[in-house]
């Protein structure tokens, strides 16, 4: 079942936090978004939450909480948010509701003013303690685009209306916004080379995807159905699933990703939780006539009438000679996710479908985000066409892939009349020379 709105989503509650008001603002009250900071040098880290341009110590605001909000708050103490999302969906919701109404304008307490960290001066760091990382490769038009350039005359596999196709990639590489990587070395070998060379990877490309923080863990052996899906997931974050592609298409068969997927995965530090998004869901993407329908296990009616999220997503890069300039990042991409051909609570089944448990912490990347329109396709694969058609930037420069000291910069929100608008933050990185 969908989550219900409640009080917290209340488009005419304010927080005595005056930045939260601001129209724009990805930090609304309505938000609250989880994760984790250092609010000084040589502090250990705890759990916050996004309110405007500041963040809460959620641990020290909730001294005054009780029942599940002051368990859910106690635990917040803790360098990660893997212990509040053990909790599960109750604590949750009830920290949620004890958050917001401490932060309102009306009946907030402001005294939590002395609990407040200025953003610009705190340090930001990974919100979870990942153990497994999967990405699916959700969106038709991403699968349709990037097969069309390797198989023109059949461009889908056959199982991919079937199946929710992923890949396991390693958690050991994630890294938070805001930090940079080396480019990826690895074998690549052109059509006309006679053999592979070893070496840095010159078709460097980033993927537009949203990032799914499983909470609740499953058992070993018992498939999670869709209709409960949503008991598990915690909240979302934007991803970049970097890609060396040249490295990729080399290696990439019999058993798929691999070098050219697993040496940098980009999230955004605010994880937004799922409660947060109720007001923006939506059903779930129509497949065209003709297309088989989900297998049983993968077919549900309230996941048909409100599977979808409407979030959009923006790309933007700005070179090294851009900075330098003083020149702003520019868009290269703006899509929706609800345009994806699976689902969330679909990939949540699937996954789980063999047996297999989901862990408390575990991260799936939706794959991605690509729509029917080249301005929405969600990397310079689809958007240069390999390279072949590079992008005009307004620097003067031109981009097929990524090079050396760039800086790729996400974005996402939702917007809704009625609702206020409520953001993700920036997931960025600039790539650094292979060295």
């Amino acid at each position: 079942m969908p989550l219900s709105l409640n009080e917290t989503h209340d488009p005419a509650r304010q927080s005595f936090v005056e930045s939260a008001n601001s129209p724009g603002t990805d930090f609304p009250i309505q938000n609250l978004p989880f994760g984790v900071f250092r609010p000084g040098p040589g502090l250990p880290p705890r759990v916050g939450v996004a309110i405007g341009d500041q963040i809460l110590d959620v641990a020290a605001a909730g001294s005054t909480f009780d029942g599940d909000a002051a368990e859910a708050a106690r635990v917040c103490a803790a360098p990660r948010i893997n212990h509040l999302m053990a909790l599960g969906p109750q604590a949750w919701s009830a920290l949620r509701l004890a958050l917001s109404r401490a932060l309102s304008a009306d009946r907030g307490d402001q005294s939590l003013h002395q609990h407040l960290t200025p953003m610009a001066q705190a340090e930001i760091g990974l919100p979870a303690v990942i153990g497994d990382f999967t990405d699916f490769f959700a969106s038709i038009f991403h699968a349709t685009n990037a097969g069309r350039m390797f198989r023109p005359d059949s461009p889908l596999m056959p199982n991919y209306k079937y199946v929710p196709v992923a890949y396991h990639s390693r958690s050991s590489s994630i890294i938070p916004s805001g930090v940079p990587f080396k480019r990826p070395r690895g074998q690549r070998k052109g059509p006309n080379d006679p053999a592979p060379t070893y070496g840095p990877s010159r078709n460097l490309d980033f993927e537009l995807e949203l990032g799914i923080y499983i909470g609740t863990p499953s058992e070993l052996g018992e498939p999670v159905p869709v209709g409960k899906a949503a008991e598990h997931i915690f909240g979302f974050c934007l991803l970049n699933d970097w890609s060396a592609r040249d490295v990729q298409a080399w290696e990439y068969q019999p058993l798929g990703p691999f070098l050219g997927k697993n040496f940098a995965t980009s999230v955004s530090p605010w994880v937004v939780t799922a409660e947060a998004l109720a007001p923006f869901r939506t059903a779930a993407f129509t497949r065209p006539q003709g297309d088989p329908a989900p297998l049983p296990y993968l077919d549900d009616a309230d996941d048909r009438a409100n599977g979808g999220l409407d979030i959009t997503l923006e790309a933007y890069v700005a070179t090294d000679a851009m900075r330098r300039a003083g020149t702003a990042p520019h868009r290269i991409t703006q899509t929706s996710f609800a345009l994806m051909y699976w689902t969330v609570a679909q990939m949540v089944a699937h996954h789980t479908s063999n047996g297999c448990n989901l862990s408390i912490g575990d991260l799936f990347g939706s794959g991605t985000v690509s729509g029917p329109e080249k301005s929405s396709w969600g990397s310079l694969l689809e958007l240069t066409a390999r390279g072949r058609e590079p992008l005009a930037l307004p620097s003067g420069e031109q981009r097929g892939f990524i090079e050396d000291n760039d800086e790729i910069i996400f974005r996402g929100f939702c917007a809704k009349p009625g609702h206020v608008r409520i953001g993700f933050g920036e997931c960025r990185a600039v790539v650094l020379p292979a060295g």
